[in-house]
């Protein structure tokens, strides 16, 4: 907290000498808007600020100012000479403040009162507010021009060019050992000095981040509001002019997630959330960018109310605003002047916010991002550059051309040939399986629209923060550390690239943005959410199954926690034996269910399916998508091989039920209860993907936590559970309380008579 008092006692400084001689030409003309504006940022500025360090006084000065100034922009106040001087007194009273506290001495606050009453329309100045004694105090810090801290930059990076150029040409021309040892030391001594210069710039972000918990905790009670906030990433490095630069636009966007988007604790539970809102602040670096997103479990940006205001304010036709895609519906957020709120408040209603926001971002070569879902929520993403890096990165090649990934972002590179891999094709969508760890697989040469070579590709998998997929490459080359710049500007708005870069073999080179390749290939990461001890339960809804043309032509789904795998096997390893149709696998014989005929077919396609301990096949056509299925399904006729049908992109779609296929089809028990009983079923794959969706078709609630919540009935597979639990178990038993997992019927009946014991 010292830094961030120190710095803002500094810029403060700075901006009120830029400022003296605004001041003194807007008395003279109180008409002037542009130095209106300048007064009224800057006053906007100190007022954000002290929400970070927790200075009453200032915040107090400043926000009175802002209404006066603010009323001046709208309009609604004339600035005569009563109110410029009011003004300037003000003004000057910050700054002596903010002498004071660099000082470190007391300042009486005599005459603040009379101060912000002036302020008022028709009054006048009655006070002059005292000077603190002594004078500004020593700091033992040195401000350098960015100018110059460039320049350090610049330099640094050539001689680290330099030394990675020296070091291919001592390489390839295998020289003495004496002169490799001098190499090494140059190296050393280059890179000491990379640090030190670098750390010159370079700042972590924890000094954004730190004041974060205390500034949501006051505005949320400031608003009568429960939230949460939770900070990831401060470690992460970023100039420090960029720093200063998000420093505004965090605020701005932290207090408009608190005000404008998470919902009172009434309103929350009226739309079955839980009373204390969720705000999660993160930053990460994506090669030559930073990018911190700021997400909030709040009500989204209501896009209508937007069109409304805009309307009602006459800056645009509604007609026009209607025609905008959902994409430029939700940009009207950063029109200038415009705000959700209805009425002005200590946190908003004065339109000043998100169109600082994008021009304080956009002015440094950042762009900024909106993810809204009404009802749910907001996620706003700021891309910042780094402006000038040198990081460790690793050579990819695709073809004939070159690439760099941030050595930091690489968690393992193998090869696509290696026993521990397999790579499925499910649907339209490629899952590489790295020793039982299954990630979507993306290929870069069809990302980029480049020829590949022949030969097996290796495998790099990258993590971007909330997710971890896999990049296909031709070849792996050389580590090297690569001061890594902006590219072209069209080059970085297709959001595929964090840089380039120039490598000692002399030929420009591209970095890759892991983060944008993701999105551009349509790879979703759902962060887990945190839970609250006392709400952890959860419902089983939005499965997710792979969708599938039978061989009878009627579209199917599966749910995909059933799936192993996809693939085609040649049809002389099907047949018939002990009257069941069998598939030969894998040096072994597993059971095969096919729907139609198959008979004329050189090769068939098979998803295998498992529920970790038995494996069985079910032929297919055609393999088509991952889809997720709506929590309501149409009943069957009968039970049997179809648990239901599903309405996908306006198609029936028949789900399979995969606890019928295991169970060879027996009959289901539907109880029935006034109330919708409670069955818990832990965390459990097997029990989350099979026996949930029968409990909820068979009229039951399903939640995790058994603890959450009051629950009529416990299923498990632990057989070590102590207490009156449901206990599954591999094979037929006959101990007491054990039912076999694949008895239907039994379990139905248990679970029916725990509810019915419990309802007691």
């Amino acid at each position: 907290m010292d830094d961030l008092l120190q710095e803002f006692i500094a810029e403060t400084r700075e901006t009120l000498e830029a400022l003296a001689g605004e001041i003194v030409a807007w008395e003279a003309d109180p008409v002037d808007r542009a130095r209106l504006d300048a007064i009224f940022r800057f006053v906007h500025t100190v007022k954000g600020s002290c929400g970070f360090l927790d200075l009453p006084r200032l915040a107090r000065l400043s926000h009175a100012a802002e209404d006066v100034l603010a009323a001046v922009r709208d309009g609604r106040r004339t600035p005569d000479r009563a109110l410029v001087n009011a003004v300037l007194a003000v003004v000057d009273r910050i700054g002596e403040l903010v002498e004071a506290i660099d000082a470190q001495v007391a300042l009486d606050d005599t005459g603040e009162d009379l101060l912000i009453a002036a302020l008022a329309e028709g009054r006048e100045i009655v006070v002059q507010a005292p000077t603190p004694a002594g004078h500004r105090a020593a700091t033992r810090s040195v401000r350098l021009s960015v100018d110059l801290l460039d320049r350090m930059m610049s330099g640094m990076s050539d001689m680290v060019l330099a030394r990675n150029e020296l070091a291919r040409r001592v390489r390839d021309e295998h020289s003495d050992p004496a002169l490799e040892a001098a190499l090494e030391r140059m190296s050393a001594t280059v890179a000491d000095l990379r640090e030190t210069v670098t750390r010159t710039r370079m700042q972590k972000i924890d000094t954004l981040f730190s004041a974060l918990p205390r500034m949501v905790r006051d505005t949320a009670a400031n608003l009568g509001k429960s939230v949460t906030v939770t900070v990831e990433g401060a470690d992460v490095e970023l100039d420090r002019e960029m720093i200063e630069v998000l420093r505004d636009p965090l605020v701005h966007i932290v207090r408009n997630s608190i005000d404008h988007g998470i919902e009172s604790p009434t309103a929350r539970r009226a739309s079955g959330k839980r009373e204390n809102g969720r705000l999660t602040v993160t930053a990460r670096q994506a090669g030559n960018q930073i990018i911190v997103e700021i997400i909030d479990d709040g009500a989204g940006i209501d896009t209508d109310r937007l069109i409304a205001k805009l309307a009602g304010n006459g800056a645009r036709e509604e007609r026009e605003l209607r025609a905008l895609s959902a994409r430029q519906q939700l940009d009207l957020i950063f029109e200038p002047g415009l705000s959700s709120k209805d009425e002005v408040t200590e946190i908003s209603g004065r339109g000043v916010g998100m169109d600082i926001v994008r021009a304080a971002i956009e002015g440094i070569g950042g762009r900024i991002e909106l993810d809204n879902k009404r009802g749910a929520g907001l996620r706003i993403a700021i891309h910042v550059p780094l402006t000038l890096s040198i990081i460790p990165t690793i050579i990819v090649g695709v073809g004939d051309q070159r690439f760099a990934i941030p050595r930091q972002a690489i968690e393992e590179i193998v090869s696509e040939d290696a026993e521990a891999i397999r790579i499925d094709h499910l649907g339209s969508a490629v899952v590489a399986t790295v020793r039982d760890r299954r990630l979507p697989l993306l290929d870069l040469g069809d990302s980029l629209h480049l020829k590949r070579n022949p030969g097996p590709r290796m495998l790099v998998i990258v993590g971007i923060g909330i997710g971890s997929y896999v990049i296909a490459v031709d070849s792996v080359h050389d580590t090297e550390e690569l001061v890594i710049k902006p590219a072209a500007p069209a080059i970085m708005a297709c959001g595929l690239f964090a840089g380039q870069t120039l490598p000692d073999n002399g030929r420009p080179m591209l970095m890759l943005d892991c983060s944008g390749l993701a999105a551009d290939a349509g790879l979703t990461f759902v962060r887990e959410a945190e839970r609250d001890d006392e709400e952890a339960e959860a419902q089983i809804v939005g499965i997710e199954a792979l969708m599938f043309r039978d061989i009878d032509g009627q579209l199917r789904a599966i749910p995909l926690a059933a799936v192993d795998r996809v693939e085609t096997v040649s049809i002389d390893r099907v047949g018939t034996s002990g009257g069941a149709l069998r598939l030969v696998v894998d040096g072994k014989i597993i059971p095969l269910i096919a729907s139609g005929d198959w008979s004329d077919q050189p090769t068939l396609d098979v998803v295998r399916i498992t529920d970790g301990t038995q494996d069985m096949g079910y032929a297919i056509a055609e393999a088509l998508d991952i889809v997720t299925l709506p929590e309501t399904l149409a009943d069957p006729l009968a039970q049997g091989l179809i648990s239901g049908v599903a309405l996908i992109d306006d198609q029936p779609v028949e789900v399979v039920d995969p606890f019928w296929l295991f169970a060879a089809g027996s009959p289901a028990v539907a109880p029935v209860a006034e109330h919708q009983p409670v069955c818990a079923i832990g965390k459990d794959p097997w029990l989350r993907g099979f026996v949930a969706p029968m409990l909820v078709r068979a009229g039951y609630r399903v939640v995790e936590d058994a603890t959450a919540s009051p629950v009529d009935a416990v299923l498990t597979l632990d057989p070590a559970t102590s207490g009156d639990a449901i206990r599954l178990t591999d094979t037929r038993s006959t101990v007491p309380g054990s039912i076999y997992r694949y008895d239907r019927e039994a379990i139905l009946s248990a679970v029916q008579a725990k509810v019915a014991g419990a309802r007691r």
